[in-house]
């Protein structure tokens, strides 16, 4: 694929780019804080891949792709300042030169309410089957999904099954990412808004990189792709012709994901 400015490069954030501690690996070298909640230093990349990834938002339009709420995101500090477009809650929201599209989201808003059950009916039906001894808190996000953060121990082996197909049936999806299991809308996904973005801007070619359920659409559209060795697809076995490995795994993995983006994006 010949690539060049108006390239399109989506990334997913955590475990995918950017790591906490526990999630980056015992072999983690030099790493740089790009997130701090509380005062406390939260998310990290190497230093490898900060300086690459600041060659890939020059060379290509950088879309970080996420399901972190806006909030969320917005406590994420990338090198070369914020990007033009973000892809947040999942899809729920567009924000654009860090702003929320309106019209995006009431364009989703209005998919969701089309079809399947409401975040009230799912919301009712998760409190009635989980209960304190292995559900640590139960959230909200921007008024689109819930999830749970759960005990993995003491979690009921059967809980993941049963959830995910009583959310089926009702035009809902379950994705397990560590200790959160997440319920969102089926219409609410992160390659419809990838595609807006590929739209507005022109796009010629689309380069993709997650660990995640919730990314294999967004992988499954894009000209190449990779994932890391590491997280929700590579535990289920999910794979794709044009969608690559990485050798390594935690933060390591992060650093190889942005080097083959800017290999690609600068035609090497």
């Amino acid at each position: 694929m010949t690539t060049g400015p108006t390239t399109v490069v989506a990334s997913d954030l955590d475990r995918t780019l950017i790591y906490s501690h526990s999630a980056a690996g015992a072999a983690a070298p030099e790493l740089v804080c790009v997130e701090v909640l509380d005062g406390r230093p939260q998310s990290f990349m190497t230093a490898a891949a900060h300086a690459l990834l600041n060659d890939v938002g020059r060379a290509a339009v950088l879309v970080p792709t996420t399901t972190r709420t806006p909030d969320q995101y917005h406590r994420v500090e990338l090198p070369g300042g914020p990007a033009p477009f973000a892809v947040v809650s999942n899809g729920g929201h567009l924000l654009v030169d860090g702003v929320p599209d309106a019209s995006w989201r009431s364009a989703v808003q209005a998919r969701i309410a089309e079809a399947g059950a409401t975040l009230a009916e799912v919301v009712e039906h998760v409190d009635a089957a989980t209960d304190e001894s292995w559900v640590r808190s139960r959230r909200i996000a921007d008024d689109l999904f819930c999830y749970l953060v759960v005990e993995l121990a003491a979690m009921p082996r059967s809980f993941v099954a049963d959830w995910t197909g009583w959310c089926g049936e009702r035009g809902w999806v379950v994705s397990m990412q560590g200790r959160k299991i997440y319920a969102l809308p089926a219409q609410l996904t992160k390659e419809a808004a990838i595609a807006e973005v590929v739209r507005r801007v022109g796009g010629t070619g689309l380069l993709a990189a997650g660990d995640g359920a919730l990314d294999a659409g967004m992988l499954s559209m894009a000209d190449d792709a990779i994932r890391p060795a590491h997280g929700e697809l590579y535990e289920t076995g999910w794979h794709a012709p044009h969608v690559r490995v990485t050798a390594n795994i935690g933060v390591l993995a992060g650093e190889e994901i942005v080097r083959w983006f800017a290999e690609r994006v600068a035609g090497r």
